[in-house]
């Protein structure tokens, strides 16, 4: 595409060694990804500020500057001043990749909690019915049926689109971050289905309010196409809240939840199956993984599924054949008839809700290893200690990430806890998270079962005294030690 097409939308003002005849060859806000003829957009960082790389990304041959300050003097090339530069990363990727999203069928996850597991039921479903899907989120990007490392939940915006456009399959599924949409990771991107999961307490060291992060969450839905549909939790009240307000603008919605009046009327949770109504139509999902909150995930991938024209009477039978989720209630039987459960619970309400599912499952005393990432949201530390020791027999705080905080300093925040609850809760300080685990399968008796929580399917940044890279990593080594 040439430069004056990419720039049809924009005034470039007069510049001297204006060419808009040149080819453009891609675009990055990364100086060392520049390559000849590709456009480089300076962004803002928390840690760094893209404008100082600007003879950085001219030197390797860049085209086009595109930035928030003034035009620096003298430059031989391009500049396009900007109001938003991540906003018009989006919108020039977009156009780069000639509006790969809508030419594609999409669909986008939002909420706290249950977005990968979701994306996962709905690329198992899918791919039932017959269709290729690709998938972008949390645990990896894939593809074309090939997995690739992925940072965050949702790139940035131009990698979000060079994704897109590259899928040759009938159906993309993307898990959307309120730090995605905040920063403009999906600009230029539109759906054909958004879900709305719930929205819990998660975030506000970033959002600051509950409102705010639930006006994040709510702007994907304002990128859905004109047939485009809704489907939302209302049982979560952030759920039935952005339900009413998508109603009173005339969107499609699929609501999913108790209430009487919802599409698909929950009737009946156990710890194993969700039965629905459907307009007179009951139907009971299991999706064999146990809990509460995994019921919520496959009425909701259920509501697509549906939607789509397919059976949801065909659900369960079809679950049968899914491999589970990376790091999500992965289950890991131990030679001393010890269970031990890895999952990425991260927040006071999916604590809980994991601890009552391993209950129901038939644990009876459950050790619960977890910690807090350093300089995140502080304001929950308490409800997740408090979610945490109403089930648990024994608690184990450990470090997660410290995130640049001194070790120190968690760890006395730690000792804060200790006392608080000494007398009423057993908990146990351990900043080494692999000899956290190791002491508590020790320690274990039959029967008993142990749940690691917070990273999932996350690799450690911190060196530890196992020689292991994971959770799961640390309790099959010593598995196999203990054989």
């Amino acid at each position: 595409m040439k430069l004056k097409e990419m720039l049809s939308d924009y005034q470039l003002g007069e510049q001297p060694n204006w060419d808009g005849e040149q080819i453009i060859t891609g675009i990055t806000d990364s100086s060392r990804d520049i390559m000849e003829g590709m456009i480089f957009v300076a962004i803002t960082g928390f840690e760094q500020d893209g404008h100082d790389y600007i003879p950085h990304a001219i030197a390797k041959g860049a085209a086009l500057i595109v930035g928030e300050h003034d035009c620096p003097e003298a430059l031989p090339i391009p500049y396009l001043k900007v109001a938003n530069s991540r906003q018009v990363l989006g919108q020039l990727a977009d156009k780069f990749y000639d509006h790969p999203s809508g030419r594609k069928r999409v669909i986008g996850i939002t909420g706290t909690n249950g977005k990968t597991t979701t994306a996962f039921f709905l690329k198992h479903l899918l791919e039932q019915q017959g269709y290729g899907v690709s998938m972008i989120g949390t645990i990896y990007n894939e593809i074309n049926g090939i997995q690739h490392p992925t940072p965050n939940t949702t790139p940035n915006a131009e990698k979000v689109h060079e994704l897109i456009a590259a899928s040759k399959d009938d159906f993309i599924v993307i898990e959307v971050s309120s730090h995605g949409l905040v920063q403009y990771r999906l600009e230029g991107v539109v759906f054909d289905y958004a879900l709305f999961m719930n929205l819990q307490h998660d975030h506000l060291d970033y959002h600051k309010t509950m409102e705010a992060y639930f006006g994040a969450k709510a702007t994907l839905f304002d990128k859905l196409k004109p047939d485009g549909k809704a489907v939302v939790n209302t049982d979560d009240a952030w759920g039935l809240k952005l339900a009413q307000r998508l109603v009173a603008k005339g969107t499609a919605v699929i609501t999913v939840g108790h209430l009487e009046d919802a599409v698909m009327s929950i009737k009946k949770m156990t710890n194993q199956a969700v039965t629905l109504d459907i307009s007179g139509m009951v139907v009971t999902l299991d999706p064999h993984m146990p809990g509460e909150h995994n019921l919520y995930d496959i009425a909701m991938a259920g509501a697509v599924i549906q939607d789509l024209g397919y059976p949801l009477a065909d659900v369960t039978e079809q679950m049968r054949s899914f491999a589970g989720v990376p790091g999500r209630y992965e289950i890991i039987h131990l030679s001393n008839g010890v269970h031990c459960i890895i999952d990425y619970a991260h927040t006071p309400e999916a604590v809980s809700s994991i601890l009552t599912a391993m209950h129901k499952d038939g644990a009876e005393r459950i050790t619960h290893i977890f910690g807090f990432r350093g300089n995140r949201d502080a304001t929950k530390r308490d409800e997740m200690i408090s979610a945490s020791t109403g089930q648990s027999a024994h608690v184990i705080l450990t470090t997660d990430e410290l995130n640049s905080i001194p070790e120190e300093t968690m760890r006395q925040e730690y000792a804060e806890y200790q006392q608080k609850y000494t007398g009423i809760h057993k908990i146990d300080v351990m900043m080494d998270r692999t000899l956290a685990i190791q002491r508590a399968v020790n320690e274990a008796r039959e029967g008993d079962w142990i749940l690691v929580t917070g990273k999932g399917h996350e690799k450690y940044k911190t060196d530890y005294a196992l020689p292991t890279a994971s959770d799961k990593e640390t309790v099959l080594y010593l598995k196999n030690v203990g054989k």
